[in-house]
């Protein structure tokens, strides 16, 4: 049996396992599969992404004669998924087949309406894992270690069917979430297309921005954007295969940009004490704190309040290693860390979050050790 060299744990997927599209999820699988020994065949309809997914070790191109597999992986966009599962279905009589499309609705439904009995042998399923960048050059094995992996069960899904797709997921690391597809697609509009929408938008406003706004940007500006180098086409398909879900979202958050822009230009209009502008600003941040402040915590556990301890590093190699140690050292867990750094400095800012009972200890020590600790 396979065993997964990281954790020494026996690995319970068989394979053959085919995956069929090489972009970033399909090669990051393959990555994941092959580094654990279940051996992995690769179809693309480009040519070039399938060479480039065998070239870094994700498997190798299908061929005429191979054994046939136990599980195929359908990684595709999700307004080709559908097709795609059916062929796979007709072409492999004795396999369970799972797509990894981020839409789960109209998927299952085209499957469904037309697969006759192969769609016992059909589950639906969507790892929460990503990155800005796409394609096999971005690929990572670890691209789903600790994160959920969503299982859409149909109403004739087999439970072997679903058992096989369940254990693909743990063995590369994920947390399998069961949901129906409906709740899957209402649930990834608010907590991942929105997010792309409004990350794009923002980013938008920055096309003509002077150069001297630019240069003032920070950590914040970054956060918020990050994700906005997302591939245009790939999410365009994403947005309008779940289209209904989004643009309920998107409406939400439409109308609390009325509710800020009326007081905004009260206060422009009268000043900013203008009666009707504060408070409603207030409100909008509020409802925001509110908001992240149910975002699951460390390991997907309950949200915890941390304390932060904010050093000055040298951007030189080995400083942010160097610092790492010695919090090592103090006896001190980093709970998470956010680093920011300034246009033109040579320093940056390490904030890290720690239990609030370290806090005093950490900044003592540290200042002893010749760091330079922000005052909070």
């Amino acid at each position: 049996m396979p065993q997964n060299p990281a954790s020494a744990v026996p690995v319970a997927t068989t394979g053959p396992v085919r995956v069929v599209g090489t972009g970033l999820l399909g090669a990051s699988l393959g990555l994941a599969l092959t580094a654990v020994g279940v051996p992995v065949q690769l179809e693309d309809a480009s040519p070039g992404s399938l060479a480039l997914a065998r070239d870094i070790g994700a498997g190798r191109p299908a061929a005429p004669g191979d054994p046939e597999p136990t599980l195929v992986v359908v990684a595709t966009p999700p307004d080709v998924a559908g097709p795609v599962v059916l062929a796979a279905l007709r072409a492999h009589p004795g396999a369970v087949v799972t797509d990894v499309a981020s839409v789960k609705a109209r998927v299952a439904e085209h499957v469904e309406s037309r697969g006759g009995d192969d769609v016992a042998r059909y589950v639906g399923s969507h790892p929460m894992a990503g990155r800005e960048r796409s394609g096999a050059a971005a690929a990572d094995a670890d691209l789903f270690a600790g994160r959920p992996w969503v299982i859409v069960p149909g109403p004739r899904s087999r439970p072997d069917a679903v058992l096989a797709v369940r254990t693909l997921a743990v063995d590369v690391g994920a947390a399998p979430v069961t949901l129906g597809a409906q709740e899957h697609d209402d649930a990834v509009a608010l907590v991942s297309h929105l997010p792309q929408l409004a990350a794009s938008m923002v980013a938008a406003r920055l096309s003509e921005a002077p150069e001297a706004a630019l240069g003032l940007a920070g950590q914040g500006l970054r956060d918020v954007t990050r994700i906005a180098a997302s591939d245009p086409q790939l999410w365009a398909t994403i947005l309008t295969g779940n289209a209904g879900p989004v643009a309920r979202a998107l409406r939400a958050l439409g109308e609390d940009v009325a509710t800020a822009l009326a007081a905004l230009d009260r206060a422009a209009a009268d000043g900013p004490g203008a009666e009707g502008s504060t408070g409603p600003l207030a409100r909008v941040i509020a409802a925001g704190n509110t908001g992240v402040a149910r975002i699951p915590g460390k390991h997907g556990g309950a949200p915890r309040r941390y304390g932060e301890v904010t050093i000055l590093v040298p951007d030189e190699p080995g400083e942010l290693g160097r610092l790492f140690g010695e919090v090592g050292e103090v006896g001190v867990n980093i709970e998470d860390l956010h680093l920011e750094h300034s246009a033109g400095q040579r320093v940056g800012l390490a904030t890290l979050s720690v239990l609030p009972a370290a806090v005093a200890v950490l900044e003592t020590e540290l200042g002893r050790r010749g760091w330079h600790v922000v005052a909070g």
